[in-house]
């Protein structure tokens, strides 16, 4: 074979392009481009104006590989939301509440959470489900559940951590662990929960920020008198 030919088949050697899924380490940063894409549609276009050819044009993916992992743009619009959900409670997983007394752990924990999710994706993209209620009946009820379930383990984890560290509470049967999940709930339900459900339909941010310190406060308060007299 002469060196022409020898040549051109090297050069077809290194035409040839690799189809089919991405290497396994590869995976995580396409599904990470698709999200990010798709949260920028989601954000600017609304659910139902949001068209999967422009995320995945944005994405650099074609349309198979995102289908391949979210089979319709509500499971898509789903991940965006549960990943932006799980970016939060990460970072809450890993605060330690500060002050001498559990009220004040208690209400340094509430107003960390509240600053962080006021101000996150998370309240803007429900705020989407919300707005294409009438197209998509179920889906913001689907995504606000999947969020409180998520939300609440790691609440009820540090609720008990608060109460071991209080002779107290931790006699109380409200923290008893069989009672556990209805105390996170009512915890949920009475200091974080109100200000969260206002952001949703639409109040200024900024001055549901300004409200929270003395909003957690007040219902930390109303919260701990409720379970040293076992009413939970």
């Amino acid at each position: 074979m002469g060196m022409a030919a020898t040549a051109e088949k090297s050069r077809g050697k290194r035409r040839v392009v690799r189809t089919g899924r991405p290497p396994r380490e590869l995976a995580g940063e396409v599904e990470s481009r698709i999200l990010d894409a798709a949260r920028r549609v989601f954000l600017e276009r609304g659910l139902a104006g949001a068209s999967m050819d422009e995320i995945a044009g944005l994405a650099s993916a074609g349309k198979p590989t995102i289908y391949a992992r979210f089979p319709s743009k509500e499971a898509l619009f789903t991940a965006v939301v549960m990943r932006s959900v799980a970016a939060n409670i990460a970072r809450f997983e890993h605060h330690t509440p500060t002050g001498a007394t559990v009220e004040r752990r208690l209400e340094s924990m509430a107003v960390i959470f509240l600053q962080w999710v006021l101000v996150s994706d998370a309240v803007r993209l429900m705020r989407v489900a919300i707005a294409e209620a009438p197209r998509f009946p179920d889906l913001a009820s689907s995504v606000y559940a999947m969020a409180r379930e998520r939300g609440a383990q790691t609440v009820g984890r540090l609720l008990a951590d608060a109460a071991q560290q209080s002779d107290e509470l931790g006699a109380s049967p409200a923290f008893a662990p069989k009672r556990l999940t209805t105390t996170t709930r009512f915890f949920q339900d009475l200091v974080l929960f109100p200000l969260l459900l206002r952001a949703l339909f639409g109040e200024k941010l900024k001055q549901l920020c300004a409200e929270i310190e003395p909003h957690v406060a007040r219902s930390v308060a109303f919260f701990l008198a409720a379970c040293r007299h076992d009413v939970t």
